[in-house]
């Protein structure tokens, strides 16, 4: 049998024509030896699966469900493991309803099986009638020219490519299933070599010329396995654990995406770059959940590099809050802004929930002008931890209250909501256009992107943040004192949290196009540090698969949280050397002092 396999394969390959397009298919389950599973049917049908594959042997008159006469287990028939609790889910409407393909792999004899599985089935009206429901035959079957002496809800796993003329015969046929390993050794892990792709994807081919759905069996199990079967156009992805294939081929679609945003990378002069020279001003840039994934993500798909990625000095800092493993952004921004770790939710307090001076209340006394740039509401939590000492970070009228009164002179974000009113007795003068930021001779200004949550790229944000840093830094140099600019790219978090592998591409690359705006910045004064890194990861993502030159990007997740993974640190322009190495974040605060010469 082996060898008219190989032979009828051999044949096959030397002249095929493409008849079937992939872009008309769509992948269905198979769970192979289904009976194994730890719950036989159920799993597999409460996960969507729509091809189950029973293996039978008769005897004693009874159609035992297993692969071997010595394996049979007395109340493991096909009635009580598969028919019943079938019959059930459309009398009782449990689950989806889906369609469900029974490829019953017959074990013993072909032609008594299957004459005790035709009476079998009719005690069951129910299923042999249902619309959704089909009886397969694979395994020992009788020859092709029998097929049409049965029953039409009974249709046949036809197991080669030899043509068939026969119309009604063909008709018989559910599907085409092949054995993989005669035409590649590939274990799932890697990729498949050119030569065995060009194989595989010839017989996909030719099966696909018969109009017939097309399953290999004897595949290797895993992510890569089953997407590289999916994307080759192979219709019963065949599987042992079908909860996991299951989760990980319906999420596929959201986890894939071809990248359509674009940042500009500039290329540093480093004149100033690693100097033991003094430095006047300090522009810190916080990708929210931005992890060395996230940031891999954006350069993959933004033609292999970013403006971030041409720096030289290059850290890590660990993330862990005072009170858990986990930091949240308020104590990730607190620590950062205020040199002391603390609890879980705080804003600018201490872990005895004490209020702690943060860097622009510090640097104020220095003669420092600050700002704070978001594309967060203006009080989340991360631009809050500047300006705000708040127990919670949910109290936001009261940090909305701490901004208006703050050491501040410059912020821009959304949340205009938040602050009716709030302004009419401050000192900050609130713009109506973000062209005005620039050349405005106001002591303390402030702008709103939107009333409430600034959008997102994805939503038509624009390139906003790269603006608002430009002229939020031409407005703080034009003051002619040292300066202390906060620029957070908010939403690679919001997006991490929905496990968004597109959110969080787009927000990557964007954040990179206001990182060029201070690295340039940074070149044209010579005196200004730019220091770039991140509050926290978010979503465990990795990056399993892609493609540079077409810009496709696959992500996975673990979570939809936060995690406590180390994050980078980047640094550009004097003395920027001293932020490489490995520590924690509230260390971020007392490099900054350093650097500018506080004690």
């Amino acid at each position: 049998m082996c060898s008219l396999f190989k032979l009828t394969f051999l044949l096959a390959i030397t002249s095929l024509t493409f008849s079937y397009g992939q872009e008309n298919l769509k992948y269905k389950i198979h769970s192979h030896n289904d009976y194994e599973q730890s719950i036989p049917l159920w799993n597999a049908y409460g996960n969507g699966v729509t091809s189950i594959e029973i293996d039978v042997f008769l005897k004693n008159d009874t159609l035992y469900v297993t692969h071997e006469p010595t394996e049979i287990k007395k109340k493991r028939t096909i009635e009580n493991l598969y028919l019943i609790p079938l019959q059930k889910t459309i009398y009782l409407q449990l689950g989806n309803q889906q369609e469900v393909q029974l490829l019953i792999d017959i074990k013993s004899e072909a032609h008594a099986t299957l004459k005790k599985l035709v009476e079998t089935l009719q005690n069951f009206p129910d299923l042999i009638k249902a619309e959704n429901i089909s009886f397969v035959i694979s395994g020992n079957r009788p020859e092709p020219e029998l097929y049409i002496n049965y029953p039409d809800y009974i249709q046949f796993d036809y197991q080669s490519l030899e043509t068939i003329s026969n119309t009604e015969i063909l008709n018989k046929i559910a599907l085409i299933s092949l054995p993989f390993k005669y035409f590649s050794n590939w274990n799932g892990k890697g990729r498949l070599t050119k030569d065995d792709y060009k194989k595989v994807s010839t017989i996909i081919d030719k099966a696909h010329s018969f109009k017939k759905p097309f399953r290999f069996w004897g595949t290797p199990d895993s992510k890569t396995a089953w997407k590289t079967f999916t994307n080759l156009g192979v219709d019963f992805i065949n599987t042992d654990v079908p909860a996991d294939a299951s989760k990980y081929l319906k999420t596929l679609k959201n986890r894939v995406y071809h990248n359509s945003f674009h940042s500009d990378v500039y290329k540093p002069t480093f004149a100033s770059d690693r100097k033991n020279s003094p430095v006047k001003n300090i522009i810190l840039l916080i990708g929210d959940g931005n992890g060395l994934s996230q940031i891999s993500s954006a350069v993959l798909a933004n033609n292999g590099e970013l403006t971030l990625t041409q720096l030289k000095s290059i850290g890590f800092i660990k993330t862990q809050s005072a009170d858990d493993f986990t930091t949240d952004s308020a104590a990730a921004g607190t620590a950062i802004a205020t040199g002391e770790k603390t609890y879980n939710r705080a804003i600018g307090m201490n872990s005895n929930r004490k209020p702690i001076e943060n860097i622009t209340e510090l640097l104020y006394k220095y003669q420092f002008n600050s700002g704070c740039i978001t594309t967060d509401e203006i009080t989340g939590a991360t631009p809050a931890s500047f300006y705000s000492h708040q127990l919670d970070r949910d109290m936001t009228n009261a940090t909305a209250l701490d901004l208006v009164n703050s050491k501040l002179s410059l912020f821009i974000g959304g949340g205009s909501d938040t602050f009716q009113n709030k302004f009419s007795k401050s000192n900050f003068s609130i713009l109506n256009s973000i062209d005005k930021i620039q050349n405005s001779k106001k002591e303390k200004v402030g702008f709103f992107f939107s009333e409430k949550d600034v959008p997102s790229m994805m939503n038509g944000r624009g390139n906003i943040l790269a603006e608002a840093t430009k002229k939020g830094l031409a407005f703080l140099n034009k003051k002619n004192k040292p300066f202390f600019l906060m620029v957070e790219g908010a939403k690679i978090d919001s997006y991490g949290h929905q496990n968004n592998i597109a959110g969080i591409i787009s927000e990557g690359i964007d954040f990179d196009t206001a990182i060029t705006e201070a690295i340039k910045f940074a070149d044209t004064t010579g005196n200004t540090l730019v220091i770039i890194t991140a509050d926290h990861e978010t979503s465990g993502l990795s990056l399993p698969q892609g493609n540079v030159k077409e810009k496709i990007i696959e992500g996975d997740f673990t979570t939809y949280d936060h995690t406590g993974t180390m994050v980078p640190i980047f640094a550009y322009g004097p003395q920027s050397d001293k932020f490489s190495g490995i520590y924690e974040n509230n260390k971020v605060f007392h490099k900054i002092k350093e650097v500018l010469n506080i004690k």
